[in-house]
């Protein structure tokens, strides 16, 4: 599983041409979903996002949380994070997980964040979406479940 985590002022993601989902400062989070994913690597993944410590304290200093900030998720379902980019030009998404296990595990990803976020917005599995963000740093972290298990 990977995230793809963008500390943003705010972001939105649009679907035929209306807002779907937005927030104001907090995370804009790519999801990719890999075949051998599991709702048990899914809660660790969730447990690292919510717990994250970046955003400026009084200081300066990268020491808060999104729960301190008061800031919201914007969850997007992503299988090209899953691309093999490493035979010609034209990549390969076969360790991408299959539609109907990638949309129930984001699906569970969603419920588990809700459970921990009070300001929760996505996008729509396998849609075709615009995704608008004011990237805050720039601050972009991956999060790759095969370094973190």
């Amino acid at each position: 599983m990977r995230f793809v985590i963008q500390r943003v002022k705010h972001a939105k993601v649009t679907i035929d041409n209306e807002v779907h989902g937005s927030i104001e400062a907090g995370f804009l989070v790519f999801i990719g979903i890999a075949e051998n994913d599991t709702k048990a690597i899914a809660d660790k993944m969730v447990s690292k996002l919510l717990g994250m410590r970046i955003f400026d304290d009084e200081n300066d200093k990268i020491n808060l949380s999104l729960e301190a900030v008061n800031g919201g998720l914007l969850l997007i379902s992503q299988f090209t994070l899953y691309a093999d980019c490493k035979k010609g030009n034209r990549p390969s998404f076969t360790r991408a997980a299959r539609p109907e296990l990638a949309n129930e595990l984001y699906e569970y990803i969603v419920g588990k964040c809700k459970e921990g976020c009070d300001k929760v917005e996505t996008g729509i599995f396998a849609a075709d979406m615009k995704v608008e963000l004011f990237n805050d740093g720039p601050f972009t972290i991956i999060l790759d479940s095969d370094e973190i298990m």
